[in-house]
């Protein structure tokens, strides 16, 4: 394959918010993995232009600017397996499914290649389905850095394909608890709200009506405590940020939320936020597979403080 059809491509009108801004920095807050060094050297290298034309580093954007990024394909890059301890739940040939702690990067991205859990599955499972390329071998899914629990992924294409089917069908179980800021009175609800870039703050999501994705989050409350409560939730798609987003809109942000949340004296680094369940069907056996991972030590003495309180 021509390296040039493995670069990709993307483009933007620029919307009057962002008038004003420079090129460099519009399109750091747009994707975090871009570094304002890396997007120089691409300007550079006339890969971002502006109305069909170069433009200088220092460029700053005007309305309706037509703006375009074609992003080279990694060169010579070869993730490197790393002993990082990992606690795999499940593993067969096909899939292994591991209960990530918060803090850990699910896969590399530029200018972060080392240290993630795809590094360490790697070292521990040697083999991982190659359908997403050499950065995020075997990763059907991802769950954030800072959220903790459990995460599946395949150990080659047959069971990378059908796991990524039943994502895509709404088919795969993935319930998370979670605490939020609040006490919600009903014992069950649903959140139908469509998830985008936000305006005002590209850095982040929103629930938005335009440039946006449907996305519906259940919950069901667990427990109440005087400021806060406990609450399972069960999704239908996976949005990025979705429950953070999801709660945020309805008032009640996740404990700990560096994005979304107030800043609270809870000793959690991130958002209290652990996927627990997991259920999905064997790509190999078409068993039923389900499984759970306890609330990590953080949200436990969180919980048991709110409790004697």
């Amino acid at each position: 394959m021509d390296d040039r059809q493995r670069f990709e491509r993307y483009d933007w009108v620029i919307e009057p918010e962002d008038a004003g801004v420079r090129i460099d920095k519009f399109l750091a807050s747009i994707q975090e993995d871009w570094s304002r060094s890396q997007l120089q050297g691409w300007i550079k290298d006339n890969l971002i232009s502006v109305n069909g034309s170069s433009v200088k580093g220092n460029y700053r954007l005007q309305e309706e600017d037509e703006v375009v990024l074609t992003v080279p394909p990694p060169e010579n890059l070869d993730v490197e397996p790393e002993n990082i301890p990992i606690d795999i739940v499940y593993e067969d040939r096909d899939v292994v499914v591991v209960n990530k702690p918060r803090g850990l990067v699910v896969h590399p991205a530029p200018g972060h290649y080392s240290g993630t859990l795809v590094n360490a599955l790697l070292y521990h499972c040697k083999d991982l389905s190659g359908i997403n390329g050499v950065l995020r071998p075997g990763i059907v899914h991802r769950i954030d850095k800072d959220t903790s629990g459990l995460i599946m992924a395949a150990k080659n294409d047959k069971a990378h394909e059908s796991l990524a089917a039943q994502l895509k069908e709404h088919s795969v179980t993935r319930r998370y608890v979670a605490l939020v800021h609040g006490v919600i009175s009903h014992e069950k609800g649903t959140i139908d709200a469509p998830i985008g870039r936000d305006p005002k703050n590209r850095q982040q999501m929103a629930v938005v009506f335009d440039n946006s994705k449907p996305a519906v989050s259940h919950f069901a409350v667990l427990e109440r405590f005087k400021d806060f409560t406990l609450v399972e939730l069960k999704l239908e798609t996976g949005r990025t940020h979705q429950i953070r987003v999801h709660m945020k809109y309805i008032d009640h942000p996740l404990v700990g939320d560096p994005k979304y949340g107030p800043k609270s004296d809870f000793p959690i680094e991130g958002q209290a936020l652990h996927a627990r369940d997991l259920g999905f069907v064997h790509p190999a056996t078409g068993e039923c597979l389900e499984f759970h991972a306890p609330l990590p030590e953080d949200m436990e003495r969180i919980i048991a403080r709110l409790r004697q309180a």
